[in-house]
Parts: C-alpha cells; sequence; structure tokens
C-alpha cells in the first residue's frame, strides 16, 4: 500500500491540499466560538490548505449538552483527525475536548501547530 506522499496523480494535477483540523474551543459562548473556529478554518484556507472543523459541522445536527450525542460527535472528530496533515490549535484556552484532540494527535504523531491570533484579528 502506497503511503500519502507515493499515491498516484492524474496527470497535470497538483498535489492535494493538505487537510488541516481546527481545534479550537466550542463551550461557553457557543455561537461567538463558532464564528471564531469559521475564522480559522478561513485562515487555514487562506494558508492554501483544506480546513476542517468538526465542531462547526456536527453541532449543526448533533446536541451538545446531550452527554452520548457529545461523545459521538467527539469520536467522529478523532475518527477525521486520523485523515488530517496537521492539527491547529487556536488560541489559549485549551478546553477538555481540545485536550482530548491534542493528545490523540500527540499519540497518533500528527504535527501539531499553535496559533494565537490577536484579538483585531478574529
Amino acid at each position: 500500500m502506497k503511503s500519502k506522499d507515493e499515491k498516484v496523480r492524474a496527470v497535470g494535477r497538483p498535489p492535494p491540499k493538505p487537510l488541516i483540523y481546527i481545534c479550537s474551543p466550542l463551550k461557553g459562548d457557543e455561537r461567538r466560538n463558532i464564528e471564531k473556529a469559521n475564522y480559522y478554518a478561513r485562515y487555514a484556507y487562506k494558508q492554501g490548505c483544506i480546513p476542517l472543523a468538526p465542531h462547526v459541522i456536527f453541532t449543526q445536527f448533533l446536541d451538545d449538552n446531550d452527554p452520548k450525542e457529545r461523545k459521538d460527535g467527539m469520536a467522529m472528530g478523532i475518527d477525521l483527525l486520523e485523515c488530517c496533515a496537521e492539527l491547529w490549535v487556536f488560541g489559549t484556552n485549551i478546553s477538555k475536548g481540545m485536550r482530548k484532540e491534542i493528545d490523540y494527535a500527540r499519540k497518533r504523531q500528527i504535527k501539531i501547530r499553535w496559533i494565537v491570533l490577536q484579538e483585531t484579528e478574529k
């Protein structure tokens, strides 16, 4: 089986952009935190990457206040993290959910980037 870097591409097609897992808080001011996550996703996009923010996607159909649905959402996020080239951690406030994602990335040796943007940038 070929590695990610050895996969055969169509002739003339540029290499795929890296898939980046956006790691940022959800709890607290949920509406504002989702706005920030969307901003972080745009930041990754402008860096030439494909951003993935599962906590923004999954809260569209899962109830984060329901313990089973939260657990399922976290598990699906971890499954998606496995497909990503890097985990980008935004901010300095690390939530419990973020800690699980960071710990998983470390265990699986997925590259982690710590990004702190100025409040005026958000």
